[in-house]
């Protein structure tokens, strides 16, 4: 593995320094299904107690990176989901036709102005009341990502009284008759605020996944919900089929099949935008 003894210097606890060396391990030298070397042998190649090595383990077990198997020793494993961003994004439809079952919490819920951005994509005034919603998307029970919705009026009332969890789309089909599409989704690498980090179990070094995206009704394309979705990086794929298209300077990823394309200025980053 080309493992080295990791320096005493990082402080009496141990483990956190080699979780991090195998993390980088499994990222750079491992495949999904791969065994990592038995413990006794880490240990060895660590300079330190199999207990020290245990407790490493440990964290990459909660994080969802590697789990044990009795008899076997420690696998990796690999992306959960394969995430197609289209028209029809929806996280449990995608969860089902993985073969995985999902759930959703609901985390937070308020009355909120639209401003900025929000209001922008939502094609609102500013001031205009919204309902803000964060939910937590699970695997199993793996978060697979955490999601901030904002819904405009009139289904903000509707979602702030009486929605608890699961498919919000599902929800807002039941309960207001709508059927929403994807109209943009633009996809950014970064770093997770700590607080999402300790939502999605993951470190706060670790990227994500952010997808920012407006669904609109697809009867009449009025924008009705604007998302800003931060996916875990190591447990998700995001799937774009792309067509040729003529390119700006700035690429977005349209719902009907993700192309190049010119990112329109309702859609851009500006100043004070909220971005989680």
């Amino acid at each position: 593995m080309g493992l080295t003894t990791v320096e005493r210097s990082t402080g009496p606890a141990l483990w956190p320094a080699i979780a991090e060396r195998l993390r980088r391990e499994i990222a750079e030298r491992y495949e999904p299904d791969d065994f990592l070397p038995a413990e006794a042998e880490l240990a060895a190649a660590f300079g330190v107690s199999r207990l020290t090595l245990r407790r490493a383990i440990d964290e990459l077990v909660a994080e969802g990176l590697v789990r044990r198997e009795h008899g076997r020793g420690v696998r990796v494993l690999g992306p959960d989901l394969v995430y197609a961003i289209d028209r029809a994004t929806r996280f449990t439809l995608r969860l089902e036709e993985a073969g995985l079952e999902g759930r959703s919490v609901l985390v937070a819920a308020a009355a909120v102005a639209a401003e900025g951005g929000v209001a922008r994509r939502l094609e609102l005034a500013a001031g205009t009341p919204l309902a803000r919603l964060v939910t937590l998307r699970f695997a199993k029970d793996l978060p697979l990502c955490l999601i901030t919705h904002f819904v405009a009026p009139p289904e903000a009332d509707v979602v702030l009284g009486t929605y608890r969890g699961g498919s919000l789309h599902a929800f807002l089909a039941e309960r207001c008759g709508l059927v929403l599409e994807r109209r943009t989704s633009l996809v950014t690498a970064r770093l997770p605020e700590p607080e999402d980090a300790r939502l999605l179990r993951q470190p706060a070094t670790r990227p994500i996944l952010r997808v920012k995206g407006v669904n609109v009704c697809a009867r009449t394309g009025r924008p009705v919900e604007y998302s800003v979705t931060r996916f875990r990086g190591d447990r998700i794929e995001l799937l774009v089929e792309a067509a040729p298209r003529p390119t700006g300077d700035v690429a977005a990823v349209p719902g009907a099949g993700a192309v190049a394309a010119p990112l329109p200025p309702s859609e851009r980053d500006q100043p004070g935008d909220i971005v989680r």
